[in-house]
């Protein structure tokens, strides 16, 4: 049960992150370098990685696309 708590989580983040990408025209290459980061960082902070750097980029994503974490 809470792995799948887990997956339904990082489904949620996925998709936010995803929908505000494509409200703005925007993609994962235009994003990664307006908050400075690389592509593949980009990539697995936005699928919901839990390493430490994935969250910090996250938080630079949020505030960019405008998402309440």
């Amino acid at each position: 049960m809470t792995e799948e708590k887990l997956i339904v989580s990082a489904r949620a983040i996925t998709n936010k992150i995803k929908i505000g990408l494509l409200e703005r025209d925007m993609s994962q290459v235009e994003l990664a370098n307006l908050i400075g980061e690389g592509v593949q960082q980009l990539n697995r902070a936005i699928h919901a990685d839990m390493s430490p750097k994935s969250v910090e980029i996250r938080q630079k994503i949020y505030k960019v696309l405008n998402i309440k974490d």
